[in-house]
Formats: C-alpha cells, structure tokens, sequence
C-alpha cells in the first residue's frame, strides 16, 4: 500500500479530518482514503466517515493562483 501517515491533516480550505486508514475498492481495486470527518459538511453531521481516492488525497491543485496540497499532513 502507498505510504501515507495516519493522523490529522488539514484540507486546503482549513478543515482538519483524521485518516484513520487505506481500503481498496473492491470493483477495480483502487486505494482510497478513509478518514474521519468531526465537523457537519454537505449536509451531513458531524464526525462522519469518507473515502477519497488517494490520488486525489495526495495531489497538488491549484488554488488562488498558487501550486497547494489537497490535504495537508498536521500530526
């Protein structure tokens, strides 16, 4: 598997989640990152559990003209 720290990181738009694993999906085998969410966003409640393909996880975008991490690793 890819060698991704567990712990807290923090969203490019300042939301800290915690990534508390990789799972693989298990239609085409892709690694995706699963971590917890302790605040309410889209709708649902607070401490809820996603997963991101780690692809998008780790990538750089582009953001106010500036090169920035997705996620950022904050311990």
């Amino acid at each position: 598997m890819e060698d991704l720290k567990l712990g807290k990181y923090k969203h490019f738009k300042g939301m800290e989640v915690e990534v508390i694993g990789i799972a693989l999906d298990s239609e085409n085998l892709e690694k995706m990152v699963v971590y917890n969410h302790p605040d309410p966003v889209k709708g649902e409640g607070s401490d809820t559990m996603w997963v991101r393909p780690l692809d998008m996880f780790i990538e750089t975008i582009e953001r106010d003209g500036k090169m920035v991490k997705r996620f950022e690793y904050i311990g």
